[in-house]
């Protein structure tokens, strides 16, 4: 020793850190998503660009100036409330006025994030909640679906189609093929113009270790059964696997498996609770389509299983090594 004390740093926990950042983690969200939002502009044009814009500036500004009314550190760099504007963005059709993702991403970002502690507390997906307060609110606007084209004209989606009984599953196929609803040239909402593009930027989300595959491959998975079993038209296990294919594709399945249903601060972080929480969303998403009266269930299948998501952890938390586990408590079961 050559008589001089050395500093010690003591800080708090986590001592271990991740290169993971929150931003660095939107930041590769929203690198995801734009292949699916560039097919949206070329699809819709200039309103969906509009609207994509407008629901991302609201959702910053209003994080923004909630944070400084607040005087609390102002924490739009992390770039969650872009990605929230953008989701919410996803789940509006073209015809929808700028005016409507506006209210809905101040909903998304004060009412739900930001009234429960920020960014992490929320216990819903704030985009989906927005997108279910619009719903009920304007449901003549959110359900006003248009032709991809400079003309756009008022149509149906194909799963409207199918539900309001219009023709046989042939007849819908022979308007929309399977390859026009795998590439997006379909009326809906701006998020399911391109299947395969949501796709890709799941599998990017999966490279970059942003996101596990169980949720995705759990709740797409549940609904090809489920939709296998009671999806034909002439009863249990009568559909096709071209059917089946053809309603996952649709709609939003692949966006809300892949974008929505992984949300960290909405689901489970154990792995078995990830599987139930995913299958859990497929099932319920089927059930809706099915029986009731919306051809389309994914959005309010995975609110309901975000409200569901802290019994799922608690029951598949594993137990503490060394705790012993009280009479009658189940493997995997909390020590609690």
């Amino acid at each position: 020793m050559d008589g001089t004390l050395e500093k010690m740093y003591v800080a708090p926990s986590p001592h271990i850190r991740d290169k993971h950042t929150t931003q660095r983690i939107m930041a590769d969200v929203l690198i995801a998503l734009l292949p699916a939002a560039a097919a949206a502009v070329y699809f819709y044009g200039a309103s969906a660009l509009l609207l994509m814009a407008a629901s991302v500036a609201a959702a910053v500004l209003a994080e923004y100036v909630w944070q400084k009314a607040n005087r609390q550190r102002v924490t739009v760099s992390d770039l969650s409330a872009a990605v929230t504007g953008l989701l919410l963005a996803f789940n509006m059709p073209a015809s929808a006025p700028v005016w409507m993702p506006v209210i809905g991403a101040v909903f998304a970002i004060i009412i739900v994030k930001q009234l429960f502690g920020g960014l992490g507390h929320n216990f819903i997906n704030p985009a989906l909640a927005a997108r279910g307060a619009l719903m009920a609110s304007w449901p003549s606007h959110m359900t006003s679906f248009v032709m991809p084209g400079a003309d756009a004209v008022s149509s149906a989606t194909p799963l409207g189609m199918i539900k309001e009984g219009a023709g046989t599953f042939a007849d819908v196929t022979a308007r929309f093929s399977l390859t026009d609803v795998l590439t997006g040239r379909i009326p809906g909402c701006l998020g399911e113009v391109s299947a395969v593009l949501l796709l890709a930027g799941g599998i990017y989300l999966i490279a970059r270790k942003v996101i596990q595959p169980r949720i995705p491959v759990a709740m797409l998975g549940s609904m090809i059964v489920m939709l296998w079993i009671f999806g034909g038209e002439g009863g249990l296990f009568s559909a096709s696997a071209y059917a089946v294919l053809y309603q996952v594709a649709c709609g939003g399945a692949v966006l809300g498996a892949v974008f929505m249903a992984t949300d960290y601060a909405t689901t489970p972080v154990t792995p078995v609770g990830q599987w139930i929480f995913g299958a859990g969303a497929g099932v319920l998403a089927v059930i809706i389509r099915l029986l009731g009266t919306y051809p389309e269930g994914v959005s309010y299948a995975i609110l309901l299983m975000n409200v569901a998501a802290p019994l799922i952890e608690k029951l598949t938390r594993p137990t503490p090594f060394g705790v012993q586990k009280p009479a009658g408590k189940k493997a995997g079961g909390s020590a609690a």
